[in-house]
């Protein structure tokens, strides 16, 4: 969970995009060879010299074009690890709450009198996609009742896990028991939440066994002649034969490539044509560090590498917040500096141990032992022997001094009585003691300095009616009553923005199963207001409310959402600029 990313150097690079239009229909090519070689633009003094050499350019001549077809195989049934991730992207469950949510379908759900309790799904914890025949059978028949035979697969479609070593294919992948049961059929019986997941496992399932979606790519070149010979490429695609797209599409998330049916539609061109240029537009750039760790991305790491089994998949992410490692902020894993500070410590300490390796290989033996070639003992032995001597070498202040800067120590002296500092380990982590604590001196203080006194603010308690004051967690800053601990009253810090629902304040929380932060208001649960991304005191050109998510993301960069109307505007990025289009 170390964050690589602090270290990265962004790297400047540009790029030019023409909006181009035929017969009423924009398009756009980007820039893709220059003198028949990638462009390689690093600055803005080159991106402009190539808008120089194109600004007397009205139309851009067609020179080449490519059709073709391509097609698109449905994704096979869900087994454990795809179907936390696609939950996660799509439903934005964690893994928790998927297998949660499963084992209810798979235990039994109350389908009234007539049928009682039944199992939806088969076990839910496999790394197979293997599907029964009989289950194949019952699909495609319900298919051929809903569907054009052009929309099933030309033959039974069955999957397995043939080409992963890793997969133990001891249940079948993960579909409904009776594919003929729809979703909408058991909604009454299922709570939103258990409809949403039911509904994915079927969709899923049913579009396996559904034909190949067909699309029409075009790839349209514009070969420029100026100063220097610029090419010009627009790609798009358009669907031609839906197939399973018209049951089931699989979501994406940020990284992620982009799918065929997402890409633009280009308007029917010739070569030889002229194509009336709107504009010609530089973008200035940055090279990104790779995104950060969702649920789904990590799974999908995890399951790569080797690391755990179906089973374990949710406890090991749900791991990582409990224990307050990394926190969830839109979705992403952050390191915490407690995270931060285990990385660097253990790391070092235990590198065997801590590689991810280490973990998989020992995954491989224990799989050996399971089939009976390879004795227990021995892969006790082999483990133990190393990892004791590591232990017992460990040099506990040693990790303290590693994890956290004590230099100023050095110099220091007890205030009570002039002994040295050292810096200790205990239950609620490291501190700061007398050389004599416990048994001569009791002075202690945080790692940090000495504690600051508590500050007043202008927050009243909502159960004594006293002041508050801001306190310090494991979570970060809160409100805490003054009169602690004779009250307990406690608040969320406020973000010092008002609810657009009620005028109560809305502050930052962080739920307590999965750590994720998140603003609400404070009159909850008379108001259910909340937002995902931090509220900043900034007014609404719309409605003039003051009041907006600040949002971001690669596509539009910073930008603000009003809390009140929803209007969306962009706010300017010291760190990535886009220049004016030079329009023609």
């Amino acid at each position: 969970m170390c964050s690589s990313d602090l270290a990265f150097k962004p790297v400047e690079y540009w790029s030019i995009v023409a909006t181009l239009t035929h017969d009423g229909t924009e398009f756009t090519a980007k820039l893709h060879h220059v003198d028949g070689n990638k462009p390689e633009i690093s600055n803005k003094a080159s991106a402009d010299q190539i808008l120089s050499d194109l600004k007397a350019r009205k139309t851009f001549d067609v020179t080449d074009i490519k059709r073709r077809e391509r097609r698109k195989n449905p994704a096979e049934p869900f087994k454990t690890s795809t179907l936390q991730q696609e939950a996660a992207k799509k439903l934005g469950f964690g893994s928790k709450r998927t297998m949660r949510l499963a084992q209810n379908l798979y235990e039994g759900i109350e389908l009234g009198r007539a049928e009682g309790a039944v199992g939806l799904i088969t076990y839910m914890r496999t790394d197979s996609t293997r599907v029964a025949a009989s289950a194949v059978t019952q699909a495609r028949e319900w298919l051929a009742t809903q569907y054009s035979p052009d929309y099933l697969a030309k033959n039974p479609m069955f999957y397995g896990a043939a080409g992963d070593s890793n997969a133990q294919d001891a249940h079948e992948g993960i579909r409904p028991t009776d594919p003929t049961r729809t979703p909408d059929a058991v909604q009454k019986h299922l709570t939103p939440e258990q409809f949403k997941l039911y509904q994915l496992i079927w969709q899923r399932f049913m579009a396996s066994q559904m034909a190949p979606a067909v699309f029409d790519t075009t790839t349209v070149d514009f070969d420029i002649p100026a100063n220097r010979r610029y090419l010009f490429r627009a790609t798009g695609s358009v669907v031609k034969f839906p197939g399973f797209l018209s049951l089931y599409k699989e979501a994406r998330e940020e990284g992620e490539s982009k799918a065929l049916e997402d890409e633009q539609a280009l308007p029917a061109i010739e070569p030889g044509e002229k194509a009336p240029v709107v504009a010609i537009t530089p973008n200035q750039h940055f090279t990104e560090p790779p995104p950060r760790f969702s649920e789904a991305s990590l799974v999908k790491e995890l399951e790569r590498l080797g690391i755990g089994r179906p089973s374990t998949y949710a406890s090991i992410i749900s791991t990582l917040t409990d224990r307050h490692y990394a926190e969830l902020e839109q979705r992403r894993f952050f390191p915490t500096p407690l995270g931060e500070s285990v990385e660097k410590v253990m790391i070092k300490q235990f590198p065997h141990e801590f590689n991810v390796g280490f973990t998989a290989d020992m995954e491989a033996e224990l799989d050996k032992v399971e089939e009976g070639k390879l004795g227990w003992q021995r892969v006790l032995k082999e483990f133990y022997g190393p990892f004791d001597k590591a232990l017992s070498a460990v040099d506990y202040e040693g990790l303290i001094q590693e994890a956290h800067d004590l230099s100023a120590l050095a110099g220091e002296k007890c205030p009570q009585c002039g002994g040295r500092l050292v810096a200790k380990g205990g239950f609620f982590g490291p501190f700061v003691a007398c050389e004599h604590h416990p048994k001569a001196c009791k002075y202690t203080r945080p790692l940090k300095g000495e504690r600051q006194p508590p500050q007043l603010t202008e927050h009243i308690c909502p159960l004594c009616g006293k002041q508050m004051v801001i306190r310090r967690g494991r979570s970060g800053e809160f409100l805490g009553c003054s009169t602690f601990p004779k009250c307990r009253g406690t608040r969320s810090m406020p973000t010092g923005v008002k609810c657009p629902k009620d005028g109560g304040d809305i502050a930052a929380r962080r739920s307590k199963k999965r750590g994720k932060a998140f603003y609400g208001c404070e009159n909850y649960p008379k108001c259910d207001f909340v937002c995902w991304d931090k509220p900043v005191a900034e007014p609404c050109p719309e409605c003039g409310n003051i009041g907006a998510e600040a949002k971001s993301n690669r596509t539009r960069g910073n930008y603000r959402r009003c809390l009140k109307c929803a209007n969306e505007w962009s706010v300017a990025d010291p760190a990535e600029t886009t220049a004016e289009p030079a329009t023609t």
